[in-house]
């Protein structure tokens, strides 16, 4: 294992993407003492987002995961930006908020997508607490939205 979570990227061939531009009227992560909350991250990759509509009708749970995978990213991408990748000493909180059909109940597998993502990278340190919430719409029609409260030196 390397010595720095930039490191550890490199390792797994994960490049972090850009910096998702706010839809509006805040910013992508902000640093109080020594926490770092991230906004919500919607499952957008060089600038489109990568689907639409509900899951368990026009996405699958499967694909929903994946897109989870691409919030996590994003949030990453944002904290790498604001105190830099290697000062995270501990990701605390993940939430995720997956727009449902009706009567689909798998939303702690679809937030998976981004939990896993986080274990991969930190380990141990990658262990957090978390929300997994159904809800009827999300910015955009997306399917997916993650956000973050990591630790940092």
């Amino acid at each position: 294992m390397t010595s720095s979570w930039s490191g550890r990227l490199t390792e797994l061939g994960i490049e972090l993407p850009q910096v998702v531009a706010p839809l509006a009227a805040y910013v992508p992560a902000v640093r109080t003492g020594t926490l770092v909350y991230t906004a919500g991250q919607l499952p957008i990759s060089e600038g489109e987002l990568l689907a639409t509509g509900k899951v368990g009708a026009e996405v699958s749970a499967d694909e929903a995961k994946t897109l989870a995978r691409q919030c996590a990213l994003n949030a990453l991408a944002a904290i790498d930006a604001l105190v830099g990748i290697d000062s995270v000493v501990k990701v605390v909180k993940v939430v995720g908020f997956v727009a449902s059909a009706p009567e689909f109940g798998g939303q702690p597998g679809v937030i998976n997508g981004a939990s896993e993502l986080f274990g991969e990278v930190f380990g141990d340190a990658g262990a957090h607490a978390r929300s997994a919430v159904g809800v009827s719409e999300l910015p955009r029609n997306a399917p997916v939205e993650v956000e973050v409260i990591v630790e940092v030196a």
